[in-house]
């Protein structure tokens, strides 16, 4: 049978409709590793450490092949300006939809909490080339993001397991690098500086006040934590992105450092097995998690609008 002509005017609406597709999804990453920080910001420690900038190439090489635009900063290019901008340009350019994906390799510390509003009074840090990022910065910052956007951060440091901050951590064993600044450092450091990390946290105190949300620590405070079975529970506060963090240990523990990656980013990097890894987010921290140490245990949580934040939990990890 011969089909019967296509008799529709070319000048109908029809015939000149053309088809429009919705806009493919971006996705950013950010890949931040420092195998040592400037002396002359941290009172003459530089902390050197081995595996960091490997990781930050080694995720953003993984990122890359999943579709993603890698930003990558190494130790003297991490600096808090850098980190900033770059986090402040995600923000503004990304949508519903879209993706941002955050890794931070390197020392952990802590800066007294001003405003008290921490169980033990200490503010978690990402040391940075040049200065501290507290912890009140980073969710401000996460904040930012529009609804709908799925925002990950894997952070391989000390201190940044969750909000249990209840017991200090155990000594590290025998001849092994931790990616912690040590207490007596931090304070020393602190002491230098007060005048700055305390504005820091002033203002972000008064930002989030300004656009009427909660304090970040506030918010932490009411995270709950998942279990070993990944079970990612939420919480409703006030960020309108899905947020989750998997992290390199609990906040009573220590994250190993290594000779080419981390303890955790290289059993993430296994687990993923190039690509082979089909799982999700949920089933990728339950996995490393299991082939770790009971010395560290990553841990997971998240924030955000409940419904999406238990979505992009159980979304294929590193996957649109």
């Amino acid at each position: 049978m011969i089909a019967a002509p296509d008799d529709t005017p070319k000048d109908h609406p029809m015939a000149t409709a053309k088809k429009t597709s919705a806009p493919k999804p971006r996705a950013l990453s950010m890949h931040v590793g420092l195998n040592s920080v400037s002396a002359a910001h941290y009172e003459g420690w530089d902390g050197p450490l081995a595996a960091c900038e490997n990781d930050a190439r080694d995720l953003a090489a993984l990122a890359k092949k999943q579709g993603f635009a890698p930003t990558v900063l190494l130790t003297k290019k991490g600096t808090r300006a850098a980190l900033l901008k770059a986090m402040r340009a995600a923000a503004k350019a990304l949508k519903a939809g879209d993706r941002f994906l955050l890794t931070f390799s390197g020392h952990g510390g802590q800066v007294p909490d001003t405003n008290r509003d921490e169980p033990d009074r200490k503010d978690e840090t990402w040391c940075l080339w040049d200065g501290q990022l507290i912890d009140d910065e980073l969710y401000l910052e996460l904040s930012r993001f529009a609804r709908g956007v799925r925002v990950v951060v894997l952070s391989d440091s000390c201190h940044s397991g969750s909000v249990t901050r209840a017991r200090l951590p155990p000594p590290p064993p025998p001849g092994q690098r931790v990616r912690l600044m040590p207490d007596a450092v931090a304070m020393r450091v602190y002491g230098a500086h007060q005048a700055q990390y305390d504005a820091l946290q002033s203002a972000v105190f008064k930002a989030a006040a300004a656009a009427r949300t909660d304090d970040p620590d506030a918010a932490l405070a009411q995270v709950a934590v998942s279990g070993p079975a990944a079970q990612a529970l939420t919480l409703t506060g006030p960020f309108k992105p899905a947020v989750l963090l998997i992290s390199g240990c609990q906040d009573n523990q220590f994250s190993m450092d290594g000779e080419h990656n981390g303890a955790f980013t290289e059993q993430v990097l296994r687990t993923w097995n190039h690509g082979r890894f089909a799982g999700s987010w949920a089933q990728l921290h339950a996995q490393v998690r299991a082939a770790m140490p009971a010395s560290q245990s990553p841990n997971l949580f998240v924030l955000g609008p409940p419904a999406e934040a238990a979505a992009l939990a159980a979304a294929p990890a590193f996957r649109p």
